[in-house]
């Protein structure tokens, strides 16, 4: 035990405070304070553990070569509730038990109200360039945390929301919430690996915020309570780094015009699982939807958004003779990561970008297409079949004609690059995209109370 200057504290994890009585030379530990006269107290004695350094290294108790796309153990997920007589979301809170308190008659289990969202966390390289403008100024890039454009998915959620009937979450709670579930488990955001070198693979946490009515409620009005809450698990790509077929689906129309299309909302993908799972057993790897008005326009792919790619005269598929389409529709969200690309592809690459309706006669004119989504990143489409029609268009998706992986025509695996390349810190951060995740203070210790010894996520829980 030492004696330290009080300025130091501000670096130092207190284990235990000791008081020394002019009575007894003997420490006496915190707890029994109330048994020792303040008139006797002369001396404080400190004892200090040093902060160990955040981020921590990634856990040794997962493989990360073999991470796949499901859900793991973690340390806590974080909750925000909205009362309806305060019109005020409260405190974003770690909670250690990854289950939720929901009433059987609320409006989320009963009605749908239900929103959610999807967004990664990248572990940076160890030694980097940084830019200038990211959201801190730390031109330290070792091994630092970012989430990817989380304002996004802020403004998209709230738009959600709204769609819904939910009250929108204020963005800085938003954000608040975001850092603190990956702050409080960043010791499962993955290692850096070069996407060179494992193919085009990036790992990430992958966060799910979600919000809901969550108090009983049977007559079609709004609840007293929501609940926001926000979830992180370690992932690899969804569809993995192959190229895949795909198949329109003419049997089922995923949203009405001026439904719910533009929302991340549950219904819009709970039906659309059997038509998927359907597709995949005839080899398909994902699935388009047409416009369900007319069937004739191109909306988005059931996990992702649509990008075609026309190169230029003579096969240029480099600089202004590239074009990148990405169709407009009211029916479809807004993809961060296709509205990211366009943006590289634009700004970086000196494509051409038009975003604008795209009929289904148009799809034999790309020479790539690719489906774009966080969670399924950048997938080459290897082809696009249409079964009433008899039609079958190929694209160039690198697998050399026919048999290979397909890893990505020339336009995709350029724009993943620097995509990549600009989440883990290898490329210059010029658009101020990358938010770093920052150490919360008093993290430590802030769970809630009544969980049983030893619970953990509840994915490995009997």
């Amino acid at each position: 035990m030492r004696c330290i200057p009080l300025a130091t504290l501000l670096y130092l994890r207190i284990s235990t405070i000791y008081l020394i009585s002019d009575s007894s030379l003997s420490p006496s530990p915190l707890s029994t304070l109330y048994t020792v006269s303040p008139h006797h107290i002369s001396r404080i004695y400190i004892e200090t553990t040093k902060m160990p350094p955040f981020p921590p290294p990634p856990t040794p108790s997962i493989d990360w070569t073999n991470i796949g796309f499901k859900v793991r153990d973690v340390n806590y997920h974080i909750e925000s509730t909205y009362d309806s007589q305060t019109q005020t979301w409260s405190p974003p809170q770690l909670i250690k038990s990854p289950y939720l308190s929901i009433h059987g008659l609320s409006p989320a289990l009963n009605y749908g109200q239900q929103a959610y969202e999807g967004l990664k966390a990248f572990r940076h390289a160890t030694t980097t360039t940084t830019s200038s403008s990211s959201n801190n100024n730390n031109n330290n890039n070792n091994n630092k945390i970012t989430i990817f454009r989380p304002t996004l998915n802020a403004s998209r959620l709230s738009h959600s929301s709204t769609l819904l009937s939910i009250p929108p979450i204020p963005t800085p709670i938003f954000l608040s919430a975001v850092n603190l579930a990956v702050a409080t488990n960043a010791e499962y955001v993955p290692p850096y690996t070069n996407p060179a070198l494992t193919g085009g693979g990036l790992s990430a946490l992958y966060i799910r915020p979600l919000v809901f009515g969550s108090s009983p409620q049977i007559s079609l009005t709004p609840p007293e309570t929501f609940t926001f809450a926000v979830y992180v698990t370690p992932t690899g790509l969804y569809h993995g780094i192959s190229a895949v077929d795909a198949l329109i689906l003419e049997e089922y129309d995923r949203t009405a015009p001026k439904g719910t299309g533009s929302a991340k909302a549950g219904g819009n993908y709970a039906p659309v699982q059997r038509h998927s799972m359907a597709a995949s057993k005839e080899g398909y790897g994902i699935t388009l939807h047409l416009d369900s008005k007319t069937r004739s326009e191109v909306d988005e792919f059931s996990t992702s958004a649509f990008i075609g790619v026309k190169y230029g005269g003579d096969g240029d598929d480099e600089g202004n003779g590239v074009t990148l389409v990405q169709p407009d529709s009211d029916n479809v969200i807004d993809s961060v990561t296709a509205a990211s690309v366009l943006e590289i592809g634009e700004k970086m690459l000196g494509y051409q970008v038009e975003k604008r309706s795209v009929k289904y006669e148009e799809i034999r004119e790309f020479d790539e297409v690719i489906a774009a989504g966080t969670a399924a990143g950048l997938v080459p489409v290897r082809s696009i079949t249409m079964k009433s029609r008899g039609e079958r268009w190929g694209f160039e998706c690198g697998d050399g004609g026919g048999g290979g992986k397909g890893e990505g025509g020339p336009v995709c695996r350029r724009l993943l690059g620097l995509l990549q390349g600009i989440q883990t810190g290898e490329v210059d951060d010029v658009f101020g995209w990358n938010w770093e995740v920052k150490e919360v203070e008093g993290m430590m210790g802030r769970e809630n109370e009544g969980v049983g010894e030893g619970e953990e996520n509840g994915v490995n829980v009997p």
